[in-house]
């Protein structure tokens, strides 16, 4: 258990609670990063309902799963919510706030972002006591802390738990593997004839992606070093999967689109190393206690690595000026430095991490020494 008081007092408990909502309607990887404050509301609150106010995703991957989330409300898309997923079916926001307001929540906890848009929906709910992010246009909550761009998301969320009388239990985002997810993966994948290696290559930013021909080149040097590579994308990502194949040169084994994202938190299970781009199916792979290798942009290592190192390696790119125009992409949260911040290009800014450093972090974590977690 964590000490409570690393993270700051907790505020005072709120009586009577029966059912909780909170907001965290966004990518995979976003999601990974509140499963701790789920948990610490767990912890605080074992007879409340905790309600994820989600995406249909949520409802699909939070079925029949053991965790902190008890039951999910689909939120309609909306402009700062989230985005509708492809033939997802019409529903109205006045539609889902009456019917959210009948469930008489007792908290409501946004953990969605800096709270300019989340905020007032929060405020629609009509639980009791609201508390979450706040940004500085954004209105304020019951309790509220203030959004800061750089800082690691798990301890952002912890913070707002706290806010409700729920300290930290862990700061380490776990998801439970269930038997359904190791059977998918299992039919899909087949048994395993050697220690298996995951490469994940696509990212949904462009600019978060390490070159194809460089994933390629691991790709070698772990099926020479006797393993089994999985290259695994989403359908959208289908040609950067194609490029790494093609590049590679060795027998690899594309998986795009053939796994539920349950299936895909099996197969990540049952692999030695997974080693991806700063993406949501990385924090899947060490949530469900997978070794990572990510390579990252040196801001979302501040926000998102894991800061674990007996099974995790991030390896960062310190490039903060655009590759194409020179110009330094920072001052957007800086904003009395000089320059814009913004470019339109969305060219790699992590190209300048060498592929000798990947693979000797994958390296070391397949092969650990004596006494090594």
């Amino acid at each position: 258990m964590v000490a409570p008081e690393l993270l700051g007092p907790a505020a005072g408990r709120v009586p009577d609670v029966g059912r909780i909502a909170v907001l965290r309607a966004n990518a995979l990887g976003d999601f990974i990063f509140v499963l701790p404050a789920l948990d610490a509301l767990r912890a605080a609150y074992p007879e409340a309902e905790i309600v994820l106010l989600g995406a249909p995703w949520h409802a699909k991957l939070w079925r029949d799963r053991p965790g902190p989330v008890d039951r999910v409300l689909v939120v309609p898309p909306a402009p700062g919510i989230r985005h509708p997923e492809p033939g997802e079916p019409e529903s109205t926001m006045d539609g889902f706030l009456a019917t959210a307001r009948e469930e008489r929540f007792d908290l409501a906890l946004q953990l969605h972002g800096g709270g300019a848009n989340s905020n007032p929906f929060m405020a629609a709910l009509g639980a009791r006591v609201t508390a979450g992010l706040r940004a500085e246009d954004a209105p304020a909550l019951d309790r509220w802390i203030r959004y800061v761009y750089y800082q690691y998301e798990v301890i952002r969320y912890l913070e707002v738990a706290a806010l409700v009388g729920a300290p930290a239990t862990t700061i380490v985002p776990a998801l439970a593997v269930t038997g359904a997810d190791h059977a998918e993966a299992a039919e899909v994948l087949g048994p395993a004839r050697r220690p298996r290696v995951a490469l994940h290559p696509g990212a949904t930013d462009t600019r978060r992606r390490w070159p194809a021909e460089r994933f390629a080149e691991v790709a070698r040097e772990l099926v020479g070093d006797g393993y089994e590579v999985l290259v695994t994308g989403t359908p959208a990502e289908r040609e950067v999967v194609d490029r790494v194949v093609a590049a590679a040169g060795v027998p690899v084994r594309p998986q795009v689109g053939t796994l539920s994202l349950g299936g895909l938190a099996g197969c990540y299970a049952g692999c030695e190393l997974v080693v991806s781009n700063d993406t949501g199916p990385l924090h899947l792979a060490a949530a469900v206690g997978t070794a990572t290798v990510g390579i990252y942009w040196v801001g979302n290592l501040i926000t998102v690595a894991n800061p674990l190192r007996g099974r995790h390696r991030p390896i960062s790119s310190w490039t903060v000026r655009c590759p194409v125009c020179g110009v330094d992409c920072t001052p957007g949260i800086y904003p009395h430095r000089p320059g814009d911040g913004e470019c339109p290009h969305r060219d790699s800014f992590v190209g300048d991490v060498p592929v000798i450093e990947v693979v000797e972090a994958a390296r070391e974590l397949l092969h650990r020494e004596p006494g090594a977690p």
